[in-house]
């Protein structure tokens, strides 16, 4: 293969493989001068608001936005595909197990586990519709931008990416930690401290760093043959399993179910917002929807039969654990392993970490395939640079994009510790499937042209309740220890949002293939558990959580809404001349006697 060096990158056969040009990042017209920057920072209020009340359309998303990647993903998935891409079973439960059974639900945890479930199944609903009549790599951003306009799915789109990054690292510094259980060995013996650096900052995981960086050479080299891999290990890691659930169970000991929940109800939904983790997965899923033979039957199958799938077997396996162990006894990094020696199995460990091992690369598999085509579909949106959109003509995935997400991934895994991580990924995760359960009812509620006045002014008000309802109950669980008053006042709100919406404001559309069931409560009360369970999360997160938020505002503010507002009116310019010139043609064409 010949390689040559030319202007703005390195040419492979006459044809630019990594394109480093200024164009490449910056093509837009607010970029073009120091000049023309100024006056669009001028001009800052007017777009903003443009992008505010801008909503996206179906057509546009699927056609003309997919087309700046200027090659096509290939359609090479179905529904078993997708199945065993989400059906991964990783760092959630072989991890954040043990800590969230130690020191904050107990044997309750399996509880935990349970309402973590209804609340990711219920997000799983609203996914599926959209995945099925918006078939693209986007995902919930694409979702977001044609329901409720560009800033909030920016504002969304950031958080998505810290989600997989912040994911990403977490399962890859738990990788650290069970091949350190297969090395017979202590994780921190493969982890080299920095005391110069602060404390959950200062042990670096360079085992993390080469595990990222190999998963994603896979999901950049073919998304068939990720998928290959994938689904054949996976098949692999189930018997490993049910072998630890069988063999853990030959152990048991009721005596440990005692007390059940010894950090009461409060450990339970507390677990869950962190075990929410541990689900997350599925929103990935939805990314390769433009790589999916049959949308509408592949999707809902793949991504409803995954959900049972691991719910069953996430629940399982933490009965297991807490009948072989008393809660207080389980460890922290490695729960399985160390329980199976606990209880005279110290093969069995072995057979763990093997399994967890597994679980956990296909997590990372799964995470590479997927942050990739989130940022393709941004950068197609010109709200990141349109060099991340670029996908490479001969494996047709998301190259560029898939590059960078794991370099940035692998730089926070060598750092930080697994305990912030988890908490950080699961109040992104839960604040993004909010959005996406409200971007539902808006769907199925208001349609421009079909939807009136009156109605849009009634859904608004019925909306208002329901998120009105849901965060002061949220805010009531997380300041109050006890007390049921807050709970008595919220609820009836919430019940008169929902009811009104189901009697008073007629759909304006409704589902071509599959769509949600019991349409407005459904989506409602995924609205109303995700941000339950936001309430759940600890201080120190929402401050991070704040603080990543106020970074990317600020880069929409002075670079992504600039690039985004540019890149929309040479659309709406584009398809001006096109209408003219059809009616000129239509004009043209001569009359029949």
């Amino acid at each position: 293969m010949g390689t040559e060096e030319g202007d703005g990158g390195i040419l492979i056969r006459g044809g630019r493989l990594f394109r480093c040009s200024k164009d490449d990042f910056l093509p837009e017209e607010s970029f073009r001068s120091w000049g023309s920057y100024a006056r669009a920072l001028k001009d800052t209020p007017f777009r903003l608001k443009d992008r505010l009340l801008t909503r996206s359309l179906d057509i546009t998303e699927l056609v003309e936005v997919k087309a700046r990647s200027h090659n096509d993903m290939k359609k090479k998935l179905n529904w078993w595909d997708l199945m065993w891409f989400g059906a991964v079973i990783g760092a959630g439960i072989f991890v954040l197990t043990g800590l969230q059974t130690r020191e904050v639900a107990g044997p309750a945890v399996v509880l935990s586990y349970a309402v973590a479930a209804v609340s990711a199944m219920l997000s799983v609903f609203c996914y599926t519709e959209f995945a099925v009549e918006i078939p693209v790599a986007g995902g919930s951003f694409a979702y977001l931008r044609v329901e409720l306009g560009d800033f909030i799915a920016f504002i969304a789109a950031g958080n998505i990416l810290l989600e997989y990054v912040i994911g990403g690292a977490a399962v890859a510094r738990a990788w650290t930690s069970y091949f350190a259980t297969l090395c017979n060995q202590k994780p921190e013996e493969f982890r080299i401290v920095v005391s110069s650096l602060p404390k959950d900052y200062n042990q670096l995981d360079p085992i993390a760093v080469v595990v990222l960086m190999v998963t994603c050479a896979l999901a950049v080299a073919s998304i068939k043959g990720s998928s290959r891999f994938n689904y054949v290990a996976s098949i692999v890691h189930m018997l490993v399993i049910l072998l630890i659930i069988v063999v853990g169970l030959s152990k048991a000991d009721p005596n440990n179910y005692t007390p059940f929940a010894p950090f009461g109800t409060r450990g339970i939904f507390k677990a869950s917002a962190v075990l929410f983790f541990a689900y997350a997965g599925f929103d990935g899923i939805t990314t390769m929807a433009e790589e999916t033979k049959n949308p509408g039957r592949d999707i809902p199958i793949g991504l409803v039969g995954s959900m049972i799938i691991i719910t069953f077997l996430y629940c399982l396996m933490a009965v297991t654990l807490c009948l072989m162990q008393p809660h207080q006894e389980v460890d922290k990094n490695a729960p399985f392993s160390v329980a199976f020696e606990a209880v005279g199995m110290g093969w069995a460990k072995y057979i763990v970490a093997a399994g967890a091992l597994k679980g956990m690369t296909s997590v990372l598999l799964v995470g590479a395939v997927s942050q990739g085509r989130y940022l393709t579909h941004i950068a197609r949106t010109h709200m990141m640079p349109p060099w991340f959109a670029h996908v490479h003509p001969w494996t047709g995935t998301p190259i560029n994009a898939s590059l960078v997400l794991a370099a940035a991934t692998a730089v926070i895994a060598l750092f930080t510790d697994l305990d912030i991580l988890s908490n950080l990924v699961s109040i992104s995760t839960l604040f993004i499937f909010m959005l996406v359960s409200l971007a539902l009812l808006v769907r199925r509620y208001y349609a421009t042209g079909v939807s009136t006045h009156a109605d849009r002014l009634k859904l608004v008000a019925c909306l208002l309740f329901i998120l009105g309802s849901s965060v002061a109950t949220s805010v009531y669980w997380g300041v109050s220890d006890d007390g049921w008053i807050g709970y008595a006042v919220a609820l009836p709100f919430w019940l008169l949002g929902n009811t009104g919406l189901w009697l008073f404001v007629p759909q304006a559309r409704f589902p071509k293939v599959w769509g949600v069931p019991l349409v407005p409560w459904l989506p409602s009360a995924s609205i109303g558990i995700n941000i339950f369970l936001i309430g759940s999360i600890d201080k120190a997160s929402f401050v991070r959580f704040a603080v990543w938020t106020v970074i990317i505002l600020i880069y929409y503010l002075f670079v992504g809404l600039h690039a985004s507002f540019d890149i929309a009116k040479e659309s709406e310019s584009h398809q001006n001349q096109n209408d003219a010139t059809t009616q000129l043609e239509i004009k043209d064409q001569p009359t029949l006697p």
